[in-house]
């Protein structure tokens, strides 16, 4: 009996020991799990934090790594910066046409003898200047053998001479050649694709890639036929020529406007620059310049239609904002930059 009852009072301890150990376990499996739960909700709590709590703290870094470009006013001229206003404009069509510089053959002379006869005298020579009634030659006429003269006509100079001592001429050979060079005409070629934008009085810039400036004068003739091997028309334009610039057989290029279309924001294509793949204008905040990008219309030679990204009176680099986006793209500005 006494050896039942050991068994039985070992059974009984070896039970509420394992109660024990499993009651300790479960808590402090139960610690752990609350820990973790802990950990957990703490982890979250940074997550909204992050991305809920704070999104102005998040925003204003985002801003402060916006591209900006700080300059002081030396370096926006070391830079040739050139600020601007946004504004209206006009965007010009223009055509480019080649042109020669011809005599005005409204002011040339032929001079021919008034008689068949021997030539005893030449006074005036290839490039001389002539004045009206001055006397170029003397001829000895054939019937009667008495001399007269040959007198310029009018005031100018001598493009071309066709007499000499000695030599027999008529009344059908011109001997002396007189233009007054005070005025010049410029043939210009009109291509007939070009026809319908070209009428008289339009404005045309004439340039000769010379040293001396361009000159715009109107259109004072249009020739109403097109010539049939070059498929051409011819518009003229008179040029004062006092200064003998524009000589006679020099190749020029016209300019003319064909159309012209207004615009609400008009800006210098050297405005514009490719930035990140985009178009922009560096605009001035007062952080300091900021490229902002723009939606390009209409265009011409030199300017650009701003549909979007600018508006009236905002202030913009109308040039040199090569040199920003420069800057920018190397990062080598000021601590105003920061990408």
């Amino acid at each position: 009996m006494l050896y039942r009852f050991v068994i039985c009072i070992l059974i009984l301890l070896l039970a509420g020991f394992g109660s024990t150990v499993i009651a300790e376990d479960e808590h402090d499996h139960g610690k752990e799990q609350a820990s973790e739960e802990a950990h957990d909700d703490h982890g979250g709590h940074d997550e909204v934090s992050k991305n809920g709590a704070e999104p102005h703290d998040d925003h204003g870094e985002e801003s402060a790594h916006e591209d900006i470009v700080e300059l002081t006013k030396a370096e926006l001229q070391e830079f040739g910066i050139v600020i601007s206003k946004a504004g209206s404009g006009t965007l010009k069509t223009e055509i480019t046409v080649p042109g020669e510089v011809v005599v005005n053959y409204d002011r040339l002379a032929h001079i021919a003898p008034r008689f068949p006869g021997v030539v005893k005298s030449v006074f005036k020579h290839l490039g001389d200047r002539v004045k009206k009634g001055d006397v170029l030659a003397v001829v000895e006429s054939n019937e009667g053998l008495f001399p007269y003269e040959i007198k310029s006509l009018l005031d100018g100079v001598v493009i071309e001479k066709h007499i000499t001592i000695g030599e027999v001429r008529t009344e059908q050979d011109a001997a002396f050649v007189i233009a007054d060079l005070d005025t010049v005409w410029v043939n210009l070629s009109i291509y007939q694709m070009h026809l319908p934008y070209v009428q008289i009085g339009q404005e045309v810039t004439i340039s000769s890639g010379q040293e001396f400036s361009d000159v715009t004068r109107p259109i004072t003739y249009l020739s109403p036929i097109v010539d049939e091997h070059t498929r051409t028309a011819t518009a003229r334009v008179v040029l004062a020529n006092h200064d003998r610039d524009w000589r006679p057989g020099l190749f020029v290029e016209g300019k003319i406007v064909a159309k012209e279309e207004h615009a609400s924001i008009v800006v210098p294509k050297s405005a514009i620059q490719k930035f990140e793949g985009n178009d922009v204008v560096f605009i001035s905040t007062p952080e300091g310049f900021k490229p902002t990008v723009v939606k390009i219309g209409r265009k011409d030679l030199s300017s650009a239609e701003i549909v979007s990204g600018l508006t009236t009176g905002q202030k913009y680099v109308s040039k040199g904002g090569f040199t920003l986006k420069s800057e920018l793209e190397k990062g080598s500005m000021s601590s105003g930059h920061s990408h």
